[in-house]
């Protein structure tokens, strides 16, 4: 555990612990807001996913967007990476492919704001086991 030997310490570690407090009060709601989960694997990370992540969290909260972004494994799509699933409440996950930073934009103010179908979808190719 790192010391606190300044006020600017315990406010730092008091804003670490509130963000992680608010992650785990939202992970109890998680069907009711937008989860996004961006493939970090090899292959993603290669692709540019780091970019695409870093600019998702950025541009999220500068919109007022309440969303969880996460990363996940390798999804399968590595022909497509970097690849993004975007679960909206309600709705099936929709998984896109060949996302950059312009295309994550894209996605954020067609998909996700205003729920117009964005170019890049990759179509489902698996069943479940209730299908």
């Amino acid at each position: 555990m790192t010391k606190i030997k300044t006020l600017a310490d315990l406010v730092k570690l008091r804003d670490e612990l509130q963000s992680k407090q608010a992650l785990a009060d939202s992970a109890d709601n998680a069907e009711s807001i937008i989860q996004i989960k961006v493939g970090m694997g090899t292959s993603g990370i290669a692709s540019g996913a780091k970019a695409v992540i870093d600019f998702l969290v950025e541009a999220l909260e500068k919109r007022n967007i309440e969303a969880n972004v996460s990363q996940t494994g390798d999804m399968g799509y590595s022909y497509a990476e970097p690849t993004i699933e975007v679960k909206k409440p309600g709705k099936d996950p929709v998984v896109f492919g060949f996302v950059n930073v312009q295309k994550a934009d894209e996605i954020i103010e067609k998909y996700i704001k205003r729920d117009e179908l964005v170019e890049g979808i990759i179509p489902v190719n698996y069943h479940t086991i209730d299908n």
